[in-house]
């Protein structure tokens, strides 16, 4: 299972507060067109069939393709300024 480290979620925090999205919303996580490719954006709310992590106070919602291709993996980010960098990593624990 994909764990998110507190950097994601400080960074999830800023990007849900300055898009006024709703409450309920998250960062959505799906399986991109390509072999393995992921791809990340912001949603009001999660599709029917997605699994949802909620940790600290934010919400990440991960399709059922994409949840595969994350065990054992760790979502992390950089954040500079008004940009948000997301990086999959190795999960250390």
């Amino acid at each position: 299972m994909l764990t998110v480290t507190d950097p994601a979620v400080e960074a999830i925090r800023i990007l849900t507060s300055k898009r006024g999205l709703p409450e309920q919303a998250g960062l959505r996580i799906v399986h991109g067109d390509r072999i393995g490719g992921i791809e990340l954006s912001m949603a009001s709310e999660p599709d029917a069939e997605d699994q949802i992590i909620e940790i600290g106070g934010v919400r990440v919602f991960v399709q059922p393709g994409a949840a595969a291709l994350l065990g054992g993996k760790a979502l992390n980010a950089e954040i500079a300024d008004d940009d948000v960098v997301f990086r999959l990593v190795d999960d250390a624990q």
